[in-house]
């Protein structure tokens, strides 16, 4: 193997790694938006699902008592925002926002009191090559679910009409509250998935601000990529090469802290350029009271 060809693999194989969490993360915010219910609180998630995978894996010694651990405190914190959004009629920027400060402190302090130390918990067995490669593979099987689920099923069909129109959705006998309910539910669920990556796959161990901003991140590939999951996983493989594409410029001598913040610009410079052209649905972050 040359060194070009070495050097293009190794790009690729980090690409997919940076690019991981933010698949899941932004299917999971494709599924709720579609739904009707707009998830800021993607970041929160991602940090509930890597605290908490850490944790039960502590606890149990296994890794994939932690994946569980972490895909359920994923699917529960997205409850709470699914409960306040379709039941209580609450601003669904608000209550994401509210979200992901009580998730990133919670974590916080859940290192002192589980772990008796802040900053970051001991290290844990992790997935190892082959979980993380599942894990990997498994993104690129849930987008194509995913797709179907929402484009050649009934469900999918109910779950776009409550994101375009709820009122219509209601006279043609859908339960549009039920609906977005478990689809913020599921896409939670999926959105962990990315958490748990982090803590188990790429690394072993939890941190403080270790998400690093992906829910954000994943929110714009949710827009650049249409509301559509192939769409979105094109745009978080986008990020997640200019993630990867940093540390092999910050090699040839280009300072770390403009490197650093090059898939942010990326995503900056992408929904400028682009956002203006898609159309959410059209019922996407209006609140919706039977």
């Amino acid at each position: 193997m040359t060194g070009l060809s070495g050097a293009l693999l190794a790009l690729v194989t980090l690409t997919l790694v940076k690019a991981t969490p933010l698949i899941y993360a932004a299917l999971g915010g494709v599924l709720s938006e579609r739904s009707g219910v707009v998830n800021i609180g993607l970041e929160g998630i991602l940090t509930a699902g890597a605290f908490f995978a850490v944790v039960a894996t502590a606890a149990s010694g296994n890794p994939v008592v932690g994946v569980a651990a972490g895909v359920i405190a994923g699917a529960l914190l997205a409850a709470i925002l699914a409960f306040a959004a379709t039941r209580l009629g609450v601003d669904q920027i608000v209550a994401g926002t509210g979200l992901n400060i009580v998730a990133i402190g919670g974590a916080a302090y859940g290192l002192v009191v589980v772990f008796g130390q802040p900053g970051a918990s001991r290290e844990v067995p992790n997935l190892g090559p082959a979980g993380e490669t599942v894990l990997v593979i498994l993104a690129f099987a849930i987008a194509a679910a995913l797709w179907f689920a929402l484009f050649r099923t009934p469900w999918g069909l109910h779950v776009r009409s409550c994101g375009e129109n709820p009122r219509a959705a209601e006279i043609a006998g859908i339960d549009a509250l039920r609906t977005r309910f478990w689809a913020v539910v599921i896409g939670g669920a999926i959105a962990a998935l990315g958490g748990v990556y982090l803590s188990l796959a790429e690394l072993d161990l939890y941190s403080d601000g270790m998400t690093a901003g992906r829910g954000y991140i994943a929110l714009a590939a949710v827009i650049f990529g249409r509301w559509n999951p192939f769409g979105a996983l094109g745009a978080a493989l986008f990020f997640g090469f200019f993630a990867a594409l940093q540390y092999s410029l910050q090699r040839a001598g280009i300072p770390s802290e403009l490197m650093q913040a090059l898939p942010y610009v990326a995503a900056l410079v992408a929904l400028t350029g682009f956002a203006g052209r898609v159309r959410a649905p059209a019922a996407d972050g209006i609140p919706f009271e039977h």
